[in-house]
């Protein structure tokens, strides 16, 4: 029962946080951090052609304002943490956010691609509602022409190839400049680093209880563990 209102709770979160006003933060190109409401994913034009963006008001009661990716290094809206990186295949823009899912020394990102210029706020759709547990501010370098990789749908999404929407991508690195993919074949010994922290997460990753098709079940599994301590 637990299990079954856990997943619910992530898959009501997943389908609610597109074009939702949530508290949040973002550092832009300078370093500075402004706190407000944040909006991911709104429909109509961004500021600039070819980059995702956001919308931003300092409370309920202000203007709303549209910031382009080349305006941020990175945001947090509710429990997500994004970065700004340049889009390989995953993307229909140049610039656009990439989801830190697991957050330390080597990171666990994801990408979602699906939108379009012109038709929402990101060509990027998150496809885990889980915060990254630590901040972004320093944003880390934009990284370019990643690609392949695990892609699986999230919560029964459907759509085409890695990168389509409906399908989430996944990688790791340091930052967005040293992301690569994780792939059927490298995928428990990065998985092993990238949850490390974890040993009962890991025993359950090196023994093949989890595996590449069900990443968002890992997820969940240990960010459960996380929670318990």
């Amino acid at each position: 029962m637990k299990k079954l209102l856990y997943l619910f709770i992530f898959t009501f979160a997943y389908t609610t946080v597109q074009a939702q006003w949530q508290p949040g933060r973002f550092y832009d190109v300078k370093g500075n951090l402004s706190t407000g409401l944040i909006r991911l994913g709104a429909g109509g034009k961004g500021p600039i052609k070819d980059e995702a963006f956001i919308e931003y008001k300092e409370d309920a009661k202000a203007d709303e304002i549209k910031l382009s990716a080349s305006d941020l290094r990175s945001f947090v809206a509710g429990r997500d943490s994004f970065i700004v990186a340049a889009s390989g295949a995953w993307s229909t823009y140049q610039l656009d956010f990439v989801q830190v899912v697991v957050d330390g020394p080597q990171r666990m990102f994801v990408v979602r691609g699906g939108g379009s210029g012109g038709s929402g706020g990101s060509g990027f759709k998150p496809g885990i509602s889980i915060g990254a547990g630590g901040g972004t501010g320093g944003g880390g370098g934009f990284g370019g022409g990643v690609g392949g990789g695990v892609s699986i749908p999230i919560f029964g999404g459907g759509g085409g190839g890695g990168g389509r929407s409906g399908k989430a991508a996944f990688f790791y690195g340091e930052n967005t400049a040293s992301m690569k993919p994780i792939t059927d074949e490298n995928f428990i010994d990065v998985m092993s680093e990238v949850m490390g922290d974890e040993p009962e997460v890991v025993e359950k990753i090196q023994t093949k209880k989890f595996g590449p098709r069900s990443m968002d079940k890992l997820i969940n599994y240990f960010r459960q563990v996380q929670a318990g301590k």
